[in-house]
């Protein structure tokens, strides 16, 4: 059964037959009349009926029979419903129910229960007592129902209250099943801890107590429960080279991610919010973000490689006046050679051509920015709002209200590279039934081509050559400088491939991205070779 009563005594009856009996019993007997019903019992309660009513309660407790118990009580609805309670708010089942010597119509006893919530599990033990009554009406021996009969702690109007005291913790693995040690991976702290919404579902418990409430008195306690075990896509060996780098430099922060598959493989940031920006980031991306943009203009035929394209020095658009690094320009030069040196008159000229919209869609519909990415742990999936007048041509080089990080920069150059965007996760979509974002349309095929032939050029002779350098093969970057208000320096940002692995990385006031993230970036994808 349920439980188990510990004690002597039990249930004791007298059955009579016979339509017309009169029995004396004495003190506290009774009688039955001429009718067959029995007269109500008086007088003293005895000894016997003492413990035949406590343990009748005390044994249908201890099976769990709520009802059976209650009914051997002077307020059955009262104690139905707390028994009830004992079991289904409180999650405590009675294991031994000692009765001790009565005294009077006192019984005392004592709890042995267990306490079992949210996989936390704890022994309870404690005493209690009850008294014997006559129920009104037929005499009947009863126990006078309280709530501290089933603890000296719930007053009247008391209830049980389990709850949990802390999340349950997680055990963070890396793709191969390891530990991930966050004293040896200090930029994973801020990830791991994010990872807790997963300990339940992990396999993890957390702490919790009972209480009873009002009042707030602990009666039992699971502080510490046990870790989950996640396992990430971290790659401890590309994740330790991205440690080792940021640590280098100031105010740096890095994802490596695998194109094919949208695996993040590392994380890391210098300083206490490294990490953070990288996957939560919101800063302008300057440059990098003309792969969106030459990827609109490609689809759109407004632009080719090899074509002839303007690049003036300075160029105006909506009011505003947009001008090139150390304002150079590009006499007679290609789409190509204006895309590898990052003119950004070359963008600006063509904002007339397209609608205040195109960006933003083109943004969302093949490169999955601002869709509602589930990656396993909290990300910002980028912004490229609607924007008008020279606003728009401002966010066509990354300025305005674009806003990205490494982990959006390192998914779009992932999208550049293979023509689809595939969502970045660290936590399988399985694990929590994720539904990971898709885009609306893969990129046009013969602007995907281009637009990766334009990002191959930029790291083999263009702006992110010198960074890219002993890389050699599958390789495409991009580089970026994002002009800060209040900031000397404006912040560098570098997003390249080489093979099936691509990063993106921001340094503040790093200055320009080929001479500031670009080397954090190439040192990373030469140590994963």
């Amino acid at each position: 059964m349920g439980g188990e009563r510990q004690g002597t005594g039990g249930r004791r009856g007298l059955w009579i037959g016979g339509a017309v009996a009169v029995v004396a019993l004495g003190a506290g007997g009774w009688a039955l009349t001429a009718a067959g019903d029995p007269a109500p019992r008086t007088g003293p309660l005895t000894a016997a009926e003492i413990r035949g009513a406590a343990d009748g309660f005390l044994d249908a407790w201890a099976d769990g029979d709520a009802e059976r118990a209650a009914d051997r009580t002077d307020d059955v609805a009262a104690a139905a419903k707390a028994l009830r309670d004992y079991r289904e708010r409180g999650h405590l089942t009675p294991v031994h129910l000692t009765a001790g010597t009565p005294k009077g119509a006192r019984v005392p006893f004592a709890v042995r229960a267990r306490f079992s919530y949210e996989g936390g599990r704890a022994p309870v033990s404690y005493d209690s007592g009850l008294t014997v009554v006559r129920r009104a009406g037929d005499g009947e021996p009863v126990v006078a129902w309280r709530p501290a009969v089933l603890h000296p702690r719930l007053v009247d109007g008391a209830r049980f209250e389990a709850r949990e005291t802390t999340p349950a913790r997680v055990d963070a693995l890396d793709r191969a099943g390891q530990r991930l040690d966050t004293r040896a991976f200090p930029s994973l702290a801020h990830v791991v801890d994010g990872l807790r919404g997963y300990g339940g579902s992990a396999g993890g418990r957390p702490g919790v107590e009972l209480r009873a409430a009002p009042g707030g008195q602990v009666l039992a306690s699971v502080p510490e429960g046990a870790p989950g075990r996640v396992r990430t896509t971290i790659d401890a060996r590309v994740q330790k080279a991205a440690e080792r780098e940021v640590a280098l430099r100031s105010d740096a922060s890095l994802v490596v991610v695998k194109p094919s598959t949208g695996e993040i493989l590392a994380v890391a940031g210098s300083g206490a919010k490294g990490a953070d920006t990288a996957l939560r980031g919101r800063l302008a991306p300057g440059s990098t973000m003309k792969m969106i943009t030459a990827s609109l203009l490609l689809e759109k035929k407004l632009a080719a490689p090899d074509r002839p394209h303007p690049c003036p020095k300075n160029a105006s658009y909506g009011g505003w006046t947009f001008h090139n690094v150390d304002d150079f320009d590009i006499v007679g030069g290609t789409f190509r050679s204006s895309f590898a040196a990052s003119c950004n008159t070359a963008f600006i000229t063509q904002a007339g051509k397209i609608s205040d919209d195109a960006l933003s869609r083109q943004a969302r519909d093949v490169f999955g920015i601002g869709e509602r990415w589930s990656a396993g742990v909290d990300v910002f999936a980028g912004a490229v709002p609607v924007e008008h007048a020279a606003s728009k041509a401002a966010s066509m080089i990354g300025q305005g209200e674009v806003r990205m990080n490494p982990l959006t920069m390192a998914s779009v150059i992932s999208t550049a590279r293979t023509g689809q965007f595939r969502q970045p996760y660290l936590v399988a979509p399985d694990v929590g039934r994720r539904t990971p974002a898709t885009a609306h349309r893969p990129l046009d095929a013969t602007a995907h081509a281009q637009l990766r032939d334009l990002l191959h050029t930029t790291a083999t002779s263009g702006s992110a050559s010198g960074s890219m350098a002993g890389l050699t093969g599958d390789i495409g970057a991009k580089t970026g400088s994002a002009e800060v208000i209040g900031q000397k320096k404006p912040n560098g940002w570098f997003a390249a491939w080489h093979g099936d692995l691509a990063a993106a990385a921001v340094m503040r006031r790093g200055g320009r991205g080929g001479e500031s993230s670009g080397p954090l970036v190439a040192a990373v994808l030469k140590s994963a070779q």
